[in-house]
């Protein structure tokens, strides 16, 4: 149940969406009496989506959850394994292309492969089965393997996880495969932004992991004040923000995580 309403009002968590369909509304009650009000709710959508689209909002929200894990130091040793979050393929795409099909988060497998390869005992979990709703769509963690294997990892090094929805169950599911031993150090490798929400997760089911974070969308701080050359481009950081926060938030009311931006 809580899988299906954070999909249905995720829809509306993108602020896109959600200004798009003010928008819609004003539409819809300019053939009402309430002329008026539709008036202002149009407007107010199109100024609402050219700030969201072109100022930089979306670097403003990104730029406190991409700063907050600092890169990986490997001078404390070799991890004993590796859990990647999936989110970097599209199943739907690979299926019918018979083709493993990446998008922009790739650097997930990339750095993965890189890992892999610099820490060959390392045991390599992949976390990704599919969050479709209404879509029918298989895992992403078969093709995951495909893509490692092709980048040189041994097959049977890897562990595929196909069942988990969201990232709390990437952290449920990732910890029963890993069964980690006390003194044992597991990496996590997700994108920077998608980094606090993942480490409250695998905090909340006792799974102890060092953040690893790729895929930047920022070069830093200096893009707090640049804007975007156009609006689906801006729009698409102002969402991928929204939903982070939003999902930290709904992870702070229901008691998932103990602070709103979990910090090293």
């Amino acid at each position: 149940m809580f899988f299906v309403l954070s999909k249905a009002l995720g829809f509306f968590a993108a602020p896109s969406n959600l200004l798009i369909s003010i928008g819609v509304l004003g539409i819809v009650l300019l053939f009402s009496r309430f002329r008026l009000l539709a008036s202002w709710l149009i407007v107010a959508s199109l100024i609402l989506l050219a700030v969201a689209g072109l100022s930089p909002l979306g670097n403003a929200l990104i730029l406190p959850l991409e700063e907050r894990f600092p890169p990986w130091n490997p001078s404390h040793g070799a991890p004993d394994g590796i859990v990647v979050l999936g989110g970097a393929i599209s199943p739907s795409v690979s299926a019918a292309r018979d083709s493993v099909a990446l998008d922009e988060a790739a650097e997930r497998i990339t750095a993965t492969a890189e890992l892999a390869h610099r820490y060959p005992e390392a045991r390599i979990i992949f976390s990704g089965g599919s969050g479709a709703l209404l879509e029918r769509e298989g895992p992403e963690a078969p093709f995951a393997v495909r893509q490692l294997v092709a980048l040189g990892v041994a097959h049977d090094r890897i562990v595929a996880e196909e069942q988990s929805r969201n990232t709390l169950e990437n952290a449920a599911f990732s910890r029963l495969l890993a069964n980690p031993k006390p003194n044992e150090r597991w990496l996590l490798v997700t994108s920077a932004y998608h980094m606090p929400r993942s480490m409250a997760a695998f905090r909340a089911v006792d799974f102890p992991v060092e953040a690893y974070p790729v895929d930047w969308r920022t070069r830093g701080w200096v893009d707090l004040s640049r804007g975007f050359p156009t609006l689906s481009e801006g729009l698409r950081r102002t969402d991928a923000a929204a939903r982070e926060w939003i999902g930290l938030l709904v992870y702070r009311l229901t008691g998932r995580s103990a602070r709103l931006l979990p910090g090293p």
